[in-house]
């Protein structure tokens, strides 16, 4: 176990949910105390456990890592993967202190005060995800992507139950025809998927490259890979790349959200979303990640992050806070924030 101090205010129940996005989400675990995900490391598979010990003013976290010896280049590699999942680092008092100028924004902010906007783990998965979500809806995406990871992704086994990471590009790269069919995906899919991997895992392909592209020049090279259309690679900008700015104009769910906070009487089309996140641009992705809260606010899915921890973690968790207060215990990391404009390309 060790521990992580983000930038506050952080809240990880709110995180948490806007990564994962559904309650069928099992890649991406949640039981109203502990974030769990199974990750494939160097060393071996590894489970996560995250746990807020502290309050969002001054917030702390509790890792403990299950499957693999914690030894200083693991406990860096996650502590990595953590900060994109989490987006822990992240300063955002530049937008709190828009927001309080204005009513509308300024009461959507504070009732998801402490969310940080959150990335996939890795480019692989943001475009998977990013494939597997068009023309269907959210639930019907989470479900054919929970049967992916666990019939395709690494899996750590705890008192004999199994969770499974998301898969890796040679996870999918040589998986037998239609197998992906038989998982919900459509043909196209499938093939798009598929390709995407063998181009990784053997062809030398590396989507890294992309972190350095401004926007447009981003969006024209993913566009470029099999099955990636405009939304798709805007998806990818949000959510792999972290570019919080980005509002992705082509989601449909994402627009009436727009339409129905704005109380717009007319249906809005891509240049119309633009247009009215115009005044707010350098924070659309941030809207985007808190209409998302809102929508699971009102199907009342938020209010599993008030459910009791199960039976025996109570006096668990008050002991890591207490030993964590204590002088003989490590902070691990530096808590140096990144601001959002230096997420951004010119």
């Amino acid at each position: 176990m060790f521990f992580l101090e983000p930038v506050p205010p952080f809240r990880l129940d709110l995180t948490v949910w806007a990564l994962r996005r559904r309650p069928e989400n099992v890649v991406d675990r949640w039981d109203g105390l502990t974030y769990r995900r199974v990750l494939s490391l160097r060393p071996g598979t590894v489970e996560i456990a995250v746990t807020q010990v502290a309050p969002p003013k001054a917030p702390r976290l509790s890792i403990s890592v299950l499957g693999q010896p914690l030894d200083p280049l693991l406990r860096a590699d996650v502590t990595a993967i953590l900060e994109r999942l989490l987006g822990f680092r992240i300063d955002l008092r530049a937008f709190y202190r828009l927001a309080s100028r204005e009513k509308q924004l300024g009461d959507l902010a504070r009732r998801f005060q402490g969310m940080k906007p959150p990335r996939y783990e890795s480019l692989f998965e943001s475009l998977i995800v990013g494939i597997a979500s068009q023309q269907v809806s959210r639930v019907v995406s989470i479900l054919v992507l929970n049967r992916l990871a666990a019939e395709c992704g690494p899996k750590i086994s705890d008192r004999g139950v199994a969770a499974h990471a998301f898969p890796r590009p040679q996870d999918l790269a040589g998986a037998r025809p239609n197998k992906l069919r038989q998982l919900g995906f459509s043909r196209q899919k499938e093939r798009a998927m598929t390709a995407l991997a063998r181009s990784l895992d053997a062809e030398g392909l590396s989507l890294e490259p992309l972190a350095i592209l401004p926007d447009a020049e981003a969006v024209e090279r993913l566009c470029g890979l099999p099955g990636v259309g405009r939304w798709t690679a805007e998806y990818v900008l949000l959510r792999g790349l972290g570019r919080t700015h980005v509002f992705p104009g082509d989601d449909v769910g994402a627009r009436n959200n727009l339409k129905r906070w704005l109380r717009l009487e007319t249906p809005l089309d891509y240049e119309a979303v633009h247009c009215a996140l115009r005044r707010w641009r350098p924070y659309a992705g941030l809207i985007y990640f808190l209409m998302l809260l809102d929508c699971l606010a009102q199907a009342e899915c938020l209010q599993e992050s008030a459910a009791k921890p199960p039976m025996g973690q109570t006096d668990k968790h008050q002991n890591i806070k207490n030993n964590y207060e204590s002088k003989s215990i490590e902070t691990i990391g530096s808590t140096r924030p990144v601001h959002l404009a230096g997420l951004h390309p010119a």
